[in-house]
């Protein structure tokens, strides 16, 4: 070892090497992730089954496949083109859903399912909390929505540093009225962006375009009607996002259509908030076979819309045996049931239920905890689930 006063050196280690850092002065794994992303609760999508045999009932899919001429266009696209990039903004699909929707494609983004587009708009249009503008009441870090709805709401907020304001839906899972809102002072008319499940979720109560339609004009910041179950519902609200400059639609894909594998969602709204949404997406965020397979559907929706008639019908039905057999039956306007079971609390239902090869979803929240949701299935799945339903209660 050498000291010449300026620098001290091991000769036995080559010169120009890192030195080694002392293991005590390593930080954990831990402390590199943002304290933010530490304190976050994730969200939880309805499980997938590893266990054969189970009946699924549990994250709204649609119990039929796609078009045969879907499957058709997906298949024939599996070629060499997978080696290239797919169209980066979707064009063709913006162009055939804006002629269905009677409106431009600059109207339209097209999203990797509408969760990504919803995520964006919290990017797009609202500000991270900060000291200096006062993190409680600055409107313009707010996401704004009704409790209970889609919690991937809170958790968008949470991901970006956003003020989450969850106002609580009336008794019954409606809205409250915009005086009512007033009167609470709850609700932030001015708050940067507002969600609203139409119909909801998880009640599948639906909303006519009446009620949102006062509920937007009183409000000053960007509002995002998320029409995910719209397909199965009486009225849509699309004629709101095409009239006021603040309102965006959003459309999916999966629920309806049978496209979950494929994640595809899309939103309608001033072109504006499109430009705006466009310049923080990811580049080809849409993959090809997504977009050829929405490309199919929207060229054979007759056979979709008679699939949507079979699942409102069997979602009547099963309502009304449901009834027959205890159960307080919420009106759905959606593909699922949000049901209220007699005799055990919720959580046993879906414990019995699964015992039985039956998975339905359980949201342990105060709103919700008395509530089991069930997806409307096949006719096999239905009576698969009538007849787990009557053995429970012989028991």
């Amino acid at each position: 070892m050498r000291t010449d006063g300026r620098r001290r050196f091991d000769s036995s280690e080559p010169t120009g090497m890192p030195r080694t850092i002392p293991h005590s002065a390593l930080r954990t794994p831990r402390s590199f992730v943002r304290p933010l992303v530490r304190r976050l609760h994730a969200y939880v999508p309805g499980e997938q089954p590893k266990i054969k045999g189970l009946v699924k009932l549990n994250t709204n899919e649609n119990p039929y496949p796609p078009s045969p001429k879907v499957l058709q266009a997906v298949r024939a696209a599996v070629d060499g083109r997978l080696r290239l990039y797919p169209n980066p903004t979707a064009q063709p699909l913006r162009e055939k859903l804006a002629k269905f929707h009677g409106c431009k494609p600059e109207n339209i983004i097209v999203g990797n399912g509408s969760d990504e587009l919803l995520a964006l708009a919290t990017r797009a249009f609202v500000e991270t909390r900060s000291a200096e503008r006062g993190a409680r009441n600055d409107s313009r870090a707010a996401v704004q929505y009704f409790t209970p709805s889609y919690s991937l709401y809170p958790v968008l907020a949470a991901i970006h540093g956003a003020r989450a304001n969850a106002v609580p839906l009336e008794s019954g899972f409606c809205i409250p009225a915009v005086p009512e809102l007033r009167r609470s002072k709850k609700w932030d008319f001015a708050a940067a962006l507002t969600y609203i499940t139409t119909p909801n979720a998880p009640s599948g109560r639906g909303y006519s375009t009446a009620e949102l339609e006062t509920l937007c004009r009183a409000q000053r910041g960007v509002m995002i009607l998320d029409e995910a179950y719209v397909d199965f519902a009486e009225e849509n609200s699309l004629k709101l996002a095409l009239k006021y400059p603040h309102v965006i639609v959003s459309r999916t894909f999966s629920k309806a259509y049978s496209l979950c594998f494929q994640r595809v969602g899309y939103f309608v709204g001033h072109p504006e908030l499109i430009c705006a949404l466009d310049k923080v997406r990811d580049s080809y965020n849409v993959n090809g076979l997504g977009q050829v397979a929405a490309l199919a559907t929207l060229d054979d929706l007759a056979y979709y819309r008679k699939n949507f008639q079979r699942i409102i019908a069997t979602r009547e039905q099963v309502a009304r045996e449901l009834t027959v057999l205890g159960f307080r039956v919420l009106p759905s306007q959606t593909n699922f049931l949000f049901v209220r079971p007699p005799a055990f609390p919720a959580n046993g239902w879906l414990q019995r239920l699964r015992g039985r090869k039956t998975l339905v979803r359980w949201f342990n929240y105060p709103e919700t905890k008395d509530f089991l949701r069930i997806t409307i299935g096949g006719d096999d799945e239905m009576n698969a689930l009538l007849k787990a339903v009557r053995e429970i209660l012989l028991r």
